[in-house]
């Protein structure tokens, strides 16, 4: 029999090492300290249910997400992505510039779309992330 009322989600275990993660982050950083750390650690680890993640990184600023993106695995991850970001943008560079020369218009045509991939670049490289909908100005926040 179902009971009336929201239903909890069930978390998985991505979730609660994405948590664990953040609480990590959060320890190196002198957020928390270590016997603090370790109980919201078997908070996490304990928890059958989305909701019940949440209070342990309330307190932190930003959802304790700013510490994570500064760790060195995540600031390596983010040059890695930058560079093949910057390689695509200059493949396609390229391969226009090329078009450009074959069809020997006046107007250097290709500096359009080139200007709206730099502008994504430098958001990626802003926010540490990529996704296509930046490069077109548009803002998600998580």
């Amino acid at each position: 029999m179902y009971t009336q009322g929201p239903a909890r989600l069930r978390t998985s275990d991505a979730e609660r090492e994405e948590t664990a993660e953040i609480l990590r982050a959060a320890m190196a950083e002198g957020r928390l300290d270590l016997t603090e750390g370790e109980e919201r650690l078997a908070g996490v680890y304990a928890a059958k249910f989305r909701d019940e993640l949440a209070p342990l990184t309330a307190d932190l600023p930003f959802g304790g997400r700013r510490a994570l993106a500064r760790t060195p695995a995540a600031r390596a991850a983010t040059r890695r992505s930058l560079s093949r970001h910057t390689s695509l943008i200059l493949i396609i560079a390229g391969v226009l510039t090329g078009v450009w020369l074959l069809s020997g218009a006046d107007f250097f045509w290709p500096v359009i779309p080139l200007t709206f991939l730099v502008v994504g670049l430098f958001k990626h490289a802003r926010y540490g992330r990529w996704r296509p909908e930046y490069t077109f100005g548009h803002h998600h926040r998580h």
